[in-house]
């Protein structure tokens, strides 16, 4: 007897742990902070702009805020898995484009020039989450499609390799 992988709670998992990884990086960001060092390197943003760009940081944040809540909704709703297959499909793109957006900030903090070594630690594991967010978001939207969106196979004459 085989078990099913439980794959929305593994993608909740990975995706608290890219979150906490965030944090961290955040956190660890503004650590000079505490011993009396400025923790900001230059800006290219115009104070004006700053609202702006905080509010993008926020929507970065929540985005997967929103995610795990809805994974831990459509995994509670097994009677219903044609209404959620939208989400996985949604899912699985979202993870990428998290993805793509944390490969640029990883180059970033390896080319600047005070880097520092855990910041860019912190940005190879919020990769390396990623894209095991990547694969498992593909599998539990593949494992959906290939379960809940094709016809049970009969034996009529139609389905039967026999005739061909």
């Amino acid at each position: 007897m085989t078990a099913s992988i439980d794959r929305a709670l593994r993608l909740r998992a990975l995706w608290m742990a890219w979150l906490l990884c965030m944090l961290f990086h955040v956190d660890l960001g503004l650590m000079p902070l505490f011993h009396g060092l400025s923790p900001e390197i230059e800006s290219h943003v115009a104070l004006e702009k700053l609202p702006l760009l905080f509010g993008g940081m926020m929507v970065y944040f929540l985005l997967p805020v929103a995610a795990v809540v809805l994974l831990a909704y459509s995994a509670s709703d097994p009677e219903r898995p044609q209404r959620w297959q939208g989400w996985r499909r949604l899912h699985f793109w979202l993870s990428v484009v998290y993805t793509v957006t944390n490969l640029p900030h990883l180059v970033a903090d390896i080319l600047v020039p005070d880097s520092r070594v855990d910041q860019v630690a912190l940005m190879v594991v919020l990769v390396l989450i990623g894209l095991l967010i990547n694969w498992e978001g593909w599998l539990w939207w593949r494992d959906h499609r290939s379960t809940g969106a094709r016809p049970a196979a009969s034996n009529t004459p139609s389905n039967s390799t026999e005739l061909r």
